[in-house]
């Protein structure tokens, strides 16, 4: 059996990052451990200052199936391009394909991702985007 996987992206608003990539991965907010009502209350518990509550944000697969994302505030912007980039596929195996692409992919420019351009090679077509604050990923 493969191990479990979190994915952890830097980010400048952990907050917003995580909202945006909950929208393009149909994924939703973490609830906060049980015995918690909230991660504020968490935050408070664990002694993590009022002014640092900001600096993490976790989203999840509501199925189970995927990965959780960990988005973490660090002071330095991206520098350079990603080693590493998400696939996104909102047709789900059956949907009406590319006309599902496009539609997925202008509710995320709508969502405050940029478009870069569209590929279609031996690897398959797709469009490649950044998200609000510069990580590079492809919608096919």
């Amino acid at each position: 059996m493969g191990m479990q996987v979190q994915v952890t992206f830097d980010a400048a608003d952990p907050t917003r990052l995580a909202e945006f990539w909950a929208l393009a991965l149909d994924y939703v907010p973490q609830p906060p451990p049980e015995g918690f009502a909230t991660w504020d209350n968490l935050k408070r518990a664990i002694g993590l200052p009022e002014e640092r509550f900001d600096e993490f944000a976790f989203i999840v697969d509501p199925h189970g199936r995927g990965p959780r994302l960990l988005f973490q505030k660090v002071p330095e912007g991206k520098t350079a391009k990603n080693r590493v980039h998400l696939d996104v596929d909102p047709k789900r195996g059956g949907a009406d394909g590319w006309s599902t692409v496009m539609h997925h992919v202008e509710r995320l420019v709508s969502a405050g991702a940029t478009v870069l351009n569209e590929k279609d090679d031996q690897t398959g077509r797709c469009v490649v985007l950044q998200d609000p604050e510069g990580n590079e990923f492809c919608v096919h």
